[in-house]
């Protein structure tokens, strides 16, 4: 798919799936990540290895930073480009959690809500291991609408709604381990439980110009391209990488790791 046409489909349908970005080595990589943190974080769900954990994790930000995503994202929002917030949802098999309905700009504190979110694959994701299900069109207009927190553990998702979702409509997002899907923040999507044998890692990453303000003081931004805006977000120094503390990967010895 040429990049008209995935920016074409991605403003038409609020998604967009582009299969073989990374190679199957940082693939692989990425799987050896999801459980080292397993084990580093024994007292996490794996479908919450969160935003905070990036802060001091060089593969995290080394994988982030990937020019092949970063290629995808400039026609988008520009040559200027940080990342605003990452997650893992790794779905265990059989016992990997739902995520309800929801839109991801009720979560976020930005100032323009210009964003875009890259949810990179980490293993096959298919409707059989709770692949994510999106409604096509519902980002159109940009509205948000009300969202009740949520505290049920069955489910992975802090805040939800059942209304305004048609269900009929969802289509599964079906990407290959390596391929990625592009979605709009205010695109109505959720995912099903993984009852199947096999797992389902997926890394959400969201990308912001740099001149959209992050609302939450000192939260962290990390440049992926171009130059940041002075005053405008915090750039925190990039973690140095410590062998006793931190997952090795392929260029672990040398920043930027790209």
């Amino acid at each position: 798919m040429k990049g008209t046409e995935i920016v074409r489909k991605y403003a038409e349908d609020g998604f967009v799936v582009i299969p073989n970005v990374i190679d199957q080595d940082l693939v692989r990589e990425t799987q050896g990540h999801v459980e080292w943190l397993g084990k580093k974080h024994p007292d996490l769900r794996p479908e919450s290895y969160h935003h905070d954990l990036i802060v001091d994790d060089p593969f995290w930000i080394r994988l982030s930073t990937d020019p092949r995503l970063i290629d995808i994202i400039e026609p988008f929002i520009g040559s200027n480009i940080a990342l605003f917030a990452a997650h893992y949802v790794s779905k265990p098999a059989r016992t990997g959690r739902s995520v309800g309905w929801h839109q991801d700009a009720a979560s976020w504190a930005l100032e323009p809500m210009e964003v875009i979110s890259i949810w990179l694959a980490g293993d096959d994701s298919t409707p059989e291991n709770g692949c994510m299900r999106v409604i096509p069109g519902t980002h159109k207009p940009q509205r948000l609408f009300e969202h009740q927190s949520k505290n049920n553990t069955e489910n992975a998702s802090r805040s939800e709604f059942d209304e305004h979702v048609d269900e009929s409509k969802a289509v599964d997002v079906i990407v290959p381990a390596g391929g990625v899907s592009l979605l709009d923040p205010y695109a109505i999507h959720g995912s099903e439980a993984n009852t199947s044998d096999k797992r389902r890692i997926g890394l959400t990453l969201r990308y912001i110009p740099t001149t959209t303000r992050i609302m939450w003081e000192k939260f962290p931004a990390y440049l992926c391209r171009g130059k940041a805006v002075d005053v405008v977000n915090y750039y925190p120094s990039l973690p140095k990488f410590r062998p006793s503390d931190h997952y090795p990967f392929r260029g672990c010895d040398r920043a930027p790791w790209v």
